[in-house]
């Protein structure tokens, strides 16, 4: 043991977030805070130090590199070494320059919001930055959206073209002054420029731009305002003709609009927001919050039919500029964008398409790298939870690209996703990149965003995946373009069926080994046989998955059509339940919005398959149940009629009384909902209000999904995983966690990706590494 008067020598390695979020000036500080000598640098698999002292101070030292880290930073783990000391001892702390060779294993910070030390300035009359729209310094501002490459330094980033002033400069080179290395350091006086443009081809800058914005929005305008990564559309939230007249020209009727509001207490006036919602609220990430609507405190039109509003607080300085405006406390902020495109993030791009809808267009010269949509989570929590349920509907700015770390090594893979809500995946490691939300690749555009995305992300991490994982459904775009790859980009690609990605997904984020009950409920999924799925049980581990149980299919009249026309789907589900044309009319007398001729074409493509493909899908089913009680006949957007239903039920999650209760049939293998429509039908005929019936059916679904995994005994296992987009319904994923785990089982759902298909890539990485076996990596 040395004696309290020698000195030991020690190197450090920090890997994690810890590169662009003040982590050097933080162990700068702590080094001379514990009279160390040495010095640290970054480098491509984080932060490299070597330290000189005594033991007791360099033992403190190594415990605060984790436990008193700058706020933006995430430790995953710190490696001590000992080093033979050296004579004469060295001098002083020094932060050296960059190294840029060896393996890329850091990780990249995400976006973050404006610090408390940066709004005071932005809002400080004296100082030099005072209301500057670009404002930053180590923790705080772009990072993601602006990175070309790593190690994080300002060359390999888009503010590479700006020059800094000597007193950015030397703010810059302080470690001591917040702004060390902060890489989008600026000021006005070298920075980037707020610009602003209407139709006409007329330009202001600077204050005389953010006037012209604010002019607008009080007035009614709609302004298309560039932010962290990419455009929003915005308006006056408290202003009903301009949510309106966006709506118009956005050629949006009913998908509820996100709001941005100055501050916690201006979203108190209009939402209810308890301690953990505040808490995500206030987070760096700055995520869009589901929150429960307080009625008639804002337009109706915002949400329309919806009992929850999607929240956020600003997270770039222009948003504070604009919502700190008299009268403009409240924005809607929509995503920037042309219906079933990508978001726009290019000034050119934003000037030749947003004009049909935006009055005027509010941006800059600091170019983004690469789109980042908004984040979106919704807070659950119920009494018999064994601890509250935080879920992402979009994983994007703020948390990607944050890696899953998976527990093993996996052979190095990109994942392509799926075909809607999509995401890429890369494995490097134990760890699993997952994209930003990407969108649905429909068009040139979005499945350009697709492959840029792959290739940004293999870049910054410098990874070479030599094989594909890739979508079961032979049709799918990404799956086409891989196959095309093979053998020149990929030694091997694998198909993955979708509902087993699912499955999958949920499995390794929850870390769970052996087999496991998949319960996988979405829209719509290419199953093994070659036809639609959607309602299943799988059985199964990474490597395989068996179909076990599945939802009885309805044809969908008219394919895709259904889904825009759910009365279709309505329509196969009464005709199934009753038989015949005029009983499933008299059922359910919505069914007379479709003529004669109508229902008769319908029944006949029912009858024979006639451009009626059958589908097992409980998305669908939720749909047709929608539109048989008259509340969606036709859908808007994705999931209108599911969530509206569910909104009946204003996130209350009591369970209908057992006896109310709507029952499935059924066998061993086909889950029957034939019943559950006829119960329906008399429900409705005794004049019973819609919302009952709602919370009757959602109570059905959960006690049919746990009567089956009790079918399932058998089996050995008790791990049960719930994912698929119609588990975005809060209702549903939180009674069967709850009545699972009465009932004996281990339920687990999605925490850190989406349940939705923004996790298939994820999924699809692990059930591909478990097939290619230990050869592959």
């Amino acid at each position: 043991m040395p004696s309290s008067d020698s000195s030991v020598r020690r190197s450090i390695r920090v890997a994690g977030v810890v590169q662009g979020v003040g982590y050097r000036p933080f162990v700068y500080k702590l080094a001379l805070k514990c009279d160390l000598t040495g010095w640290v640098l970054n480098d491509p698999e984080g932060v490299l130090i070597e330290v000189t002292g005594r033991p007791e101070e360099v033992r403190r030292f190594t415990e605060g590199l984790s436990t008193e880290a700058p706020p933006q930073a995430r430790v995953t783990a710190v490696e001590v070494d000992d080093l033979p000391e050296v004579v004469p001892k060295p001098d002083g702390f020094t932060i050296r320059e960059s190294r840029h060779n060896g393996v890329r294993t850091t990780i990249v910070p995400a976006d973050s919001y404006v610090c408390a030390d940066c709004r005071a300035e932005l809002r400080d009359p004296a100082d030099r930055r005072y209301r500057y729209p670009f404002i930053n310094c180590t923790n705080c501002g772009p990072r993601y959206s602006i990175i070309r490459e790593l190690p994080y330094d300002r060359a390999v980033t888009t503010m590479a073209g700006f020059t800094m002033c000597r007193p950015c400069a030397l703010e810059y080179e302080d470690p001591l002054d917040r702004r060390y290395h902060a890489q989008p350091n600026a000021c006005p006086d070298c920075g980037p420029r707020l610009l602003l443009a209407d139709s006409g081809g007329e330009t202001a800058a600077g204050e005389e731009a953010l006037a012209a914005a604010t002019a607008a929005l009080s007035s009614g305008g709609i302004v298309a305002v560039k932010s962290v990564g990419g455009f929003h559309l915005a308006v006056n939230a408290r202003d009903g003709e301009a949510v309106a007249r966006l709506r118009t020209r956005k050629r949006r009727d009913s998908k509820p609009f996100a709001v941005m509001a100055r501050d916690l207490d201006t979203v108190e006036g209009f939402a209810q927001v308890r301690p953990a919602e505040a808490d995500l609220l206030l987070s760096p990430a700055r995520p869009i919050v589901l929150l429960r609507k307080r009625s008639l405190a804002l337009p109706e039109q915002i949400a329309p039919r919806n009992p929850n509003l999607g929240i956020m607080l600003p997270s770039a300085p222009v948003h504070h500029l604009l919502v700190d405006h008299p009268g403009l406390d409240t924005l809607v902020m929509t995503s920037g964008n042309i219906s079933g495109y990508p978001i726009v993030y290019r000034n050119e791009d934003a000037l030749a398409q947003l004009f049909g809808v935006a009055d005027l267009i509010l941006y800059n010269d600091r170019d983004i790298e690469v789109r980042v949509d908004d984040s979106i989570v919704r807070y659950s929590e119920h009494p018999d939870l064994a601890e509250p349920l935080v879920g992402f509907i979009r994983r994007s700015r703020g948390y990607a690209p944050y890696p899953v770390e998976v527990g093993t090594d996996l052979a190095p893979l990109v994942a392509y996703g799926a075909e809607l809500k999509t995401t890429v995946a890369l494995s490097s490691g134990s760890r699993v990149y997952v994209s930003q939300h990407i969108g649905d690749i429909k068009n040139d555009e979005t499945f350009g965003a697709h492959r840029a995305a792959v290739g940004h992300l293999a870049g910054l991490h410098d990874l070479q995946p030599r094989h594909a994982a890739v979508d079961l459904h032979p049709q799918f775009r990404a799956t086409r373009f891989a196959f095309q790859e093979q053998g020149e980009a990929f030694d091997q690609v694998v198909p993955v069926q979708h509902h087993h990605a699912h499955m999958a997904s949920c499995m390794v984020e929850n870390r769970l080994r052996g087999q496991a009950i998949g319960v996988i409920f979405d829209g719509t999924g290419y199953g093994d046989d070659g036809t639609i799925w959607g309602g299943e049980f799988l059985l199964g581990d990474y490597r395989e998955a068996r179909r076990v149980a599945h939802l009885r299919t309805v044809p969908l009249l008219g394919g895709d059509k259904a889904v825009t026309e759910p009365i279709r789907t309505g329509f196969a589900l009464a005709l199934d339940a009753f038989g015949e044309t005029s009983a499933a009319v008299d059922a359910f007398p919505v069914l007379k919005i479709l003529d004669e001729q109508q229902r008769h074409v319908f029944a006949t493509m029912a009858r024979r398959g006639i451009n009626a493909p059958p589908a097992s899908s409980m998305g669908r089913l939720f749909d047709g149940v929608a539109a048989l009680l008259a509340i969606t006949t036709r859908a808007e957007y994705e999931a209108q009629g599911p969530i509206e239903l569910e909104g009946l039920l204003e996130r209350d999650f009591t369970m209908a009384e057992a006896g109310e209760r709507y029952r499935f049939g059924g066998n061993d293998q086909e889950i029957d909902p034939r019943p559950v429509i006829r119960a329906l039908a008399a429900d409705h005929a005794a004049g019973l209000d819609a919302a009952t019936m709602s919370r009757r059916f959602h109570s059905a679904v959960v006690d049919m999904v746990v009567g089956r995994c009790h079918g399932l005994h058998e089996s050995g296992t008790r791990q049960v995983v719930l994912s698929g987009g119609v588990f975005l319904n809060e209702f549903l994923l939180v009674n069967c966690m709850v009545e699972l785990h009465k009932a004996g089982f281990d339920p687990h759902c999605h925490q850190q990706v989406p349940t939705n298909d923004g996790g298939i890539s994820l999924g699809q990485i692990v059930v591909a590494d478990a097939r290619l076996g230990d050869n592959a990596r």
